[in-house]
């Protein structure tokens, strides 16, 4: 292993980067590729190295992509080590021309290029022209119904139970061959139970 790439690593383990830039869009703290370079600077001093960022352009299927490159350099034995990172242009941007489109990729590939270089960790993170959907709310969680508050017809089998033995109450066939749905038994225990809801079996040994 070469001196630059100890040199890498010390830097590497020393650098420390803070996210100082704020994208309001999306809500969150970023690091830019101009706070990584102010953040960079007296490390390379102390460990006699530069930074050599460079861009070029390149087509890939009718598109316009920047790739750029950061080197770094040891100025005592002129090894050197790189990583290159790509960027595509934006057709159009609103409120910019060409010249910014171009730089605006250009600043994006470069930032991505330093994170390799450096191992600095950003997944999380999205560049700071990113202008996506604000993210979206979770549904506040329903409030559980009353276990003896009327539910709809189709739901009633999930919200009665009998107050005396904790049963759900379920449809039954009484001595005529008539089926006596939930909502039935409800009204009719609640008339002869003194306003209580109860079973079938709980309601006559109530009455």
């Amino acid at each position: 292993m070469g001196a630059i790439h100890v040199k890498l690593f010390e830097i590497q383990q020393s650098l420390s980067a803070p996210k100082d830039q704020y994208n309001a869009f999306g809500k969150y703290k970023y690091r830019s590729c101009e706070s990584i370079l102010e953040a960079l600077k007296p490390l390379l001093k102390a460990m006699r190295v530069t930074i050599i960022l460079s861009d070029d352009m390149k087509e890939i299927g009718g598109r316009i992509y920047v790739v750029a490159t950061a080197t770094l350099c040891d100025i005592e034995t002129g090894e050197s080590t790189s990583v290159t990172a790509f960027a595509r242009e934006e057709e159009s941007k609103k409120g910019m021309d060409g010249s910014q489109v171009t730089g605006a990729s250009s600043s994006y590939a470069r930032k991505y290029a330093l994170n390799g270089l450096f191992a600095i960790d950003d997944n999380q993170d999205s560049d700071s022209t990113n202008k996506g959907d604000e993210p979206q709310q979770k549904p506040k969680p329903e409030k559980p119904q009353s276990k003896n508050t009327p539910p709809s017809q189709e739901n009633e089998n999930l919200y009665f139970r009998c107050e005396q033995c904790g049963n759900k109450l379920a449809p039954y066939i009484n001595d005529k061959g008539e089926e006596i749905p939930i909502r039935r038994q409800v009204e009719t225990s609640k008339k002869v139970c003194d306003g209580k809801v109860l079973c079938r079996d709980c309601s006559i040994k109530y009455v």
